[in-house]
């Protein structure tokens, strides 16, 4: 298990990412987009959304860092835009760390299953470093 960088962008995610990849000489990003996300009856998807990158990731020097805009009217603060990301092929791990990180903290995102994971939260800890711990069991492909 390796702790994995996430940084979030404000609509100009897909232009550094291919930037990042070309200055590192890593293969060419996978980018999936809002749009590309499985339809919710219950949330309309905003037009402006749906060309924006919900993720894609890079392998760069040995580590991987992950990429995202942020949602349509979320609040961005460059300098406040990276969150530190657990994935791990443990379950029982995953609950264990989020429940560790929340004591102090907020949850941002309680654990639950998503359309990419079977259990993913985030949160703030108390010294205000927001963390994202996912379970992978190799089912999901990104």
């Amino acid at each position: 298990m390796a702790v994995q960088v996430y940084i979030n962008f404000n609509g100009n995610c897909r232009e550094a990412v291919e930037y990042y990849a070309e200055v590192f000489g890593t293969a060419k990003p996978v980018i999936m987009t809002f749009g590309e996300m499985p339809p919710n009856p219950e949330f309309a998807l905003p037009e402006e959304a749906k060309s924006l990158v919900m993720h894609a990731k890079l392998e760069i020097n040995g580590s991987t860092v992950m990429f995202s805009d942020v949602f349509p009217g979320m609040p961005f603060t460059a300098g406040n835009n990276i969150s530190l990301t657990i994935v791990s092929t443990s379950m029982d791990e995953v609950k264990t760390l989020f429940s560790k990180l929340k004591d102090g903290g907020s949850v941002e995102m309680d654990l639950q299953e998503t359309f990419w994971s079977k259990c993913y939260g985030s949160l703030i800890d108390k010294f205000g470093i927001i963390w994202q711990l996912s379970y992978d069991d190799g089912q999901v492909k990104n």
